[in-house]
């Protein structure tokens, strides 16, 4: 059972019956169907049942010669809007499946950003004829949360919201620098570090940790593309599963100066939602990489 299917409004599948007749229904009424040629005598193929606006869930597997259809897995999606980053990106194939993660190296962010890749059949055949030298443009990020707080935001003075974006402007040429091997850069982020530390620490006597911290991307649990995220909400609207008529929120987020749609069960969020508040919650990652 796949844990993020909440997240889209599928909360009422709850037991291995109620997945293998979802499932099997799939395979006859879908939204799309595609197909590649991966080997001889079999096609790589993926349904997808479109759910609402951007949601829905993939079915991957194999189809031979006679067209009988193997399933090897599925995943609840939801198709984020606008660029995420022009950043680095790579991709790499997990070792049990057809399936593609890919990691995104923005600056930003501080950390290699892992995510499950959703244009699988795209990048396989953007793959095929380019021989294997492709190249990537952009990526655009979206997650999947089972629930999430609302928290007001941080009171910030204009003069403070500047020296802020300067403050962040800085540390990532440090960082770009840093990654290029420049011994000068590394030994002033580690400084910089130590400061913080050391101011952080003497806030927390007083203060509660959210009122320090503004956003935070920082990985979760030990699977690699889930993430812990604290963000301040740049849109919001609902939009409803066409199936079981569950309202969901689809909040843009700005997480580190990164930006990304976030798709969440409305009865699951603690909190009103509205723009300029912030969102916290615990995150699967996902991308599609624009060619």
């Amino acid at each position: 059972m796949h844990k993020y299917l909440k997240a889209i409004g599928y909360g009422n599948i709850s037991t291995r019956k109620k997945l293998n007749t979802f499932l099997k229904e799939m395979e006859e009424h879908y939204s799309s169907h595609e197909l590649i040629s991966v080997e001889t005598e079999s096609d790589f193929c993926e349904y997808q049942k479109e759910c609402g606006a951007g949601i829905g869930v993939a079915l991957c597997g194999d189809m031979d010669m006679e067209e009988n259809f193997f399933r090897q897995y599925y995943y609840p999606y939801f198709i984020g809007s606008g660029i995420s980053s022009y950043a680095d990106i790579s991709v790499e194939k997990r070792m049990d499946r057809e399936a593609y993660v890919g990691i995104c190296e923005d600056v930003k962010v501080g950390i290699s950003l892992i995510f499950h890749l959703q244009n699988v059949l795209e990048y396989m055949k953007e793959n095929q004829l380019s021989g294997g030298s492709m190249k990537f443009g952009s990526v655009t990020l979206s997650g999947l949360c089972n629930s999430g707080t609302v928290l007001f935001p941080v009171l910030k003075t204009k003069e403070l919201e500047k020296r802020s974006r300067e403050e962040s402007r800085n540390r990532m040429m440090l960082l770009s620098a840093a990654r290029n091997g420049d011994q000068t850069a590394m030994e002033s982020l580690t400084l910089d570090d130590i400061d913080i530390y050391s101011k952080v620490s003497k806030r927390l006597v007083t203060e509660d940790v959210f009122s320090i911290v503004d956003t935070y991307f920082m990985p979760y649990g030990v699977e690699c593309d889930r993430y812990s995220i604290l963000g301040e909400i740049l849109e919001l609207h609902t939009i409803e599963n066409e199936e079981t008529r569950e309202e969901l929120y689809v909040m843009k987020l700005d997480v580190n100066e990164l930006q990304f749609d976030v798709c969440v069960p409305v009865k699951e969020v603690l909190g009103e939602p509205a723009v300029g508040r912030r969102f916290k919650a615990n995150m699967w990652l996902q991308g599609r990489i624009n060619f």
